[in-house]
């Protein structure tokens, strides 16, 4: 199962790099949407990491991190509102942040036990669930994103069938 899990893993990793290299510049930033493209893919390439970990306490956030940059919308036990960003990531910085999770995906993996709970205590539940829960996390954010090119491009951005087709 672990294979398959992988292979489903690489895949939309894929459909979201698509997603990203065929932004254009214009809709990098545009700040007429909720959440703008580059802190939505940061967003998805945060949790997808962080869930492929053990468990919270041995997360090692990307070198290039800022507090915040992963969050959408609201922020804390009471909700405050997120300080306005004022530096975005870069295109080619979320393609390295998107790089290092790749390139680590088979290794981590492997390592998951399926059995144990999933190591974050806001998810009551095992590993195996938590590798579903992350899955789908990161295919409804690419989803929105190929749509959002879409609407302003018509362009597609096509779907992954299998690692292998990269």
């Amino acid at each position: 199962m672990k294979d398959e899990i992988q292979s489903q893993y690489s895949s939309s990793l894929n459909m979201l790099k698509s997603a990203i290299e065929k932004c254009p510049n214009s809709l990098w930033t545009d700040k007429s949407y909720t959440n703008v493209f580059w802190q939505l893919s940061y967003h998805t390439l945060f949790y997808t990491d962080l869930y492929l970990s053990e468990k919270k306490e041995l997360f090692q956030v990307w070198e290039k991190h800022k507090d915040n940059y992963e969050n959408l919308g609201r922020i804390g036990e009471y909700g405050e509102k997120l300080p306005e960003i004022k530096t975005p990531y870069s295109k080619p910085e979320i393609l390295l942040y998107h790089k290092k999770i790749t390139k680590t995906l088979s290794n981590r993996v492997k390592k998951i036990n399926f059995n144990s709970h999933s190591g974050f205590d806001w998810l009551n539940f095992n590993k195996v669930e938590l590798q579903f829960y992350n899955l789908r996390h990161l295919q409804h954010h690419t989803g929105q994103l190929c749509e959002r090119i879409r609407q302003n491009t018509e362009e597609r951005v096509g779907w992954v069938r299998l690692e292998e087709e990269l």
